[in-house]
């Protein structure tokens, strides 16, 4: 076992023994360790404790359902969360993106694909050895609002915003190139990962959630810019009043 692997550990949730056992084997032939909780309290503590790399979450579950646990986790940490449901109801798929999961996967599923968008997540989270999403390079600043891409930290008139992981990498994008419209397809597939094969609504889920935290932070959220039909792109000119 290589250093790395030492920093990938996926938390599988989940009370179905022959589930855990098939992901189990399937994540350590690709090189991963995991940890397992076969109930929702135990999947909490685990997700605060562990600092896993990731957590494969069940919704159904005894004691805590996932949807519960998501929220906690989510409210603590930026930890990578794959929701696993036996209910594809397009409610569920809304309620766990409103919850911020970062990818669904509805059973029965393919192991491969899971493999596949586990890897497509720690990718993209900068949390495998390959290159982190996020270069190297110097903060960026526009008008009030500054990105620290080496600690993925954001700050609105020096008033940090709380963002996880996946809403820094949506606002960076778009703040690397201000009024540049933005398809929800390219965001989906540049924020996402070109695995992820939810529908469009899972950027329209993300963008209220961040326009919410721009607005706590004392950021005008429409910087956040609607374009009919188009997309969305940050436009500081759309929250500055005109004179």
């Amino acid at each position: 076992m290589n250093e790395d692997q030492h920093a990938r550990v996926v938390l599988i949730v989940d009370d179905e023994p022959s589930i855990v056992e098939v992901v189990s084997y399937a994540l350590h032939e690709a090189g991963f360790r995991t940890l397992v909780a076969t109930d929702g309290p135990t999947a909490l503590r685990m997700g605060l404790t562990e600092h896993p790399s990731l957590v494969l979450l069940d919704v159904m579950l005894p004691g805590l359902d996932g949807l519960t646990v998501c929220r906690e986790l989510r409210a603590a940490s930026d930890v990578p969360i794959v929701l696993l449901t036996a209910r594809g109801s397009e409610s569920d798929r809304v309620m766990g993106l409103e919850l911020q999961a970062d990818d669904y996967i509805v059973k029965p599923f393919s192991v491969r694909e899971l493999v596949a968008r586990i890897r497509t997540i720690l990718r993209r989270t900068g949390s495998t050895d390959t290159q982190s999403a996020h270069p190297p390079t110097a903060t960026l600043t526009i008008g009030g609002l500054r990105l620290d891409a080496d600690s993925c930290q954001a700050t609105w008139n020096d008033w940090p915003i709380a963002l996880t992981r996946l809403q820094f990498d949506l606002l960076s994008i778009l703040a690397r190139h201000p009024r540049m419209v933005f398809p929800r397809a390219q965001l989906l597939q540049d924020v996402w990962g070109q695995d992820f094969t939810d529908d469009l609504r899972t950027v329209d889920s993300m963008i209220k959630r961040l326009r919410s935290r721009l607005r706590d932070a004392g950021a005008p959220p429409e910087i956040i810019a609607s374009r009919r039909d188009l997309g969305y792109c940050l436009d500081l000119a759309a929250a500055t009043p005109s004179g």
